[in-house]
């Protein structure tokens, strides 16, 4: 294999090569780092690489593989990090001023965890500033660059995961998702990203977000987030809310498909503006399911979809409260959108809070009585295709000093709720931007929604498709 078909492999096919020494974890991460210096300087999906550390781990697995004990499962596989992830011994930024230069002194569980199944990691991947918008630029490092179209947003927080799955930096990445930050920029770089029932993986420093922060994988491929979660799942005892049980065996059951499923698919959960190219690219992938899959697939307008917006536009400033405390000395250095955001925060009362809490468990109950009678739900997901990372939302949508989520109306639901969520590629705009379609199952049942996007999948491969980068 080339060095480039190295890059672009799948997690399965690396390890058995590493297992029957037709290749090293020298040769691959070294392949992988050529990679990246070739193309970061278009795309900006790094804020920090440890190439160094990266390459001695890897000749640290390299005499592994030559030694008489097996290997840990992902020995010698690079893996990325968000950098709102804390990491021992590297630069956690968060892509902002305010925190340049922070070195943690230890690693998030999940971190651990995919160090002690042998993953190395590569560095930090970009995210906007203390992940608060849905678009892919940060005061601290720039505009990360969707690889499909240079210049337009890669969506969300986890933009430089996405960007680094899309662009071939190996097979593993981790995001996270607090409004849809795993599922926007699966959705507009063409891979895959599923963001678990919370709790599945353990989380600390704990979010301050009312327990909507959730950890999971972005790859090219779904057995390859199946195993990234396996070896990241499970509970914690530095994360009080991370679920007890130890995860299922996902990647090993991901075959058994989804035939006698019941979905519903909503493509506007009753109030949503969806541009058609997106909506016809999804309307065609939730007829997969049907016609391919052996699911029963009903057309739905659920009645609390529309009482989303009003919450998440309370909920959103008053969680960013949280960053208020910068603002007397760094405000000239924070993102102008954030610090809007903020503001609008200032004028909330405990009270405003209180019972907007009150309206959102309600909102959830419902949403949890809808899955009582449906196995999973597709919608978009997310409202439009890629668009300059300049703005906050396309030119022909209404500008506002903060408010992006009119184009990603579809993701932050399940934040509330917690159930799992994944974005499929499903297609193209006629232009050549991704798309991806949303599967949402009960909560806790992540393993169903692997199933469903394997299925998926199988009907409609995505992994060969690669962004025009050289």
């Amino acid at each position: 294999m080339t060095g480039d078909e190295l890059c672009f492999a799948g997690l399965a096919e690396l390890q058995a090569l590493l297992r029957r020494h037709a290749l090293s974890p020298v040769d691959l991460m070294q392949a992988v780092l050529s990679r990246i210096e070739r193309l970061e300087p278009q795309l900006n999906a790094f804020a920090t690489l440890v190439a160094g550390p990266a390459l001695a781990a890897a000749r640290t697995a390299e005499a592994a593989f030559r030694g008489g004990d097996p290997p840990p499962p992902l020995a010698g596989i690079p893996v990325t990090i968000k950098d709102l992830t804390i990491t021992k011994g590297i630069r956690t930024e968060r892509g902002s001023f305010t925190q340049q230069g922070t070195v943690p002194t230890e690693d998030t569980p999940f971190v651990e965890r995919l160090r002690a199944a042998g993953a190395i990691v590569l560095g930090k991947t970009t995210t906007s500033e203390f992940g608060w918008k849905g678009v892919s630029q940060s005061p601290l490092t720039g505009i990360t660059h969707n690889p499909w179209r240079h210049g337009c947003n890669a969506g969300a927080s986890s933009a430089g995961a996405a960007v680094a799955a899309a662009a071939g930096y190996g097979p593993l990445h981790q995001g996270s998702d607090g409004a849809g930050s795993i599922r926007m920029p699966a959705h507009f770089c063409g891979v895959f990203g599923l963001k678990p029932s919370y709790g599945r993986v353990p989380n600390y420093p704990l979010s301050t977000g009312d327990n909507t922060a959730h950890i999971g994988p972005i790859t090219r491929r779904v057995a390859d987030a199946a195993v990234m979660l396996e070896a990241m799942a499970g509970p914690h005892p530095l994360d009080h809310s991370s679920a007890e049980a130890w995860p299922e065996p996902y990647a090993a059951r991901l075959g058994e498909g989804i035939r006698g499923a019941r979905i519903a698919f909503s493509p506007n959960l009753g109030h949503a503006r969806v541009v058609p190219e997106v909506a016809a690219r999804v309307a065609e992938a939730a007829l997969v399911f049907a016609q391919s899959l052996g699911a029963n697939l009903e057309e739905v307008t659920p009645a609390w979809g529309p009482q989303g917006p009003e919450l998440i536009r309370l909920f959103w400033p008053a969680h960013m409260q949280n960053y208020a405390r910068y603002l007397p000395e760094w405000e000239a250095k924070m993102d102008p959108g954030l610090v809007a955001c903020i503001r609008a925060g200032e004028r909330l009362s405990m009270e405003d809070y209180q019972k907007a809490r009150e309206r959102k468990h309600a909102y959830c109950a419902a949403i949890g009585r809808f899955f009582e009678t449906w196995d999973f739900l597709i919608t978009p997901a997310v409202s439009v295709a890629t668009f300059p990372a300049e703005r906050l939302a396309p030119a022909d949508w209404p500008e506002h000093p903060w408010d992006w989520v009119g184009w990603a109306e579809f993701s932050y639901p399940f934040n509330f709720t917690g159930n799992p969520a994944a974005s499929i590629p499903c297609g193209f705009t006629a232009d050549g931007r991704p798309v991806g379609v949303q599967v949402v199952g009960r909560r806790f049942d992540d393993l169903g929604v692997l199933k469903a996007s394997a299925a998926f999948e199988a009907e409609r491969p995505w992994a060969e498709r690669r962004p025009p980068l050289g």
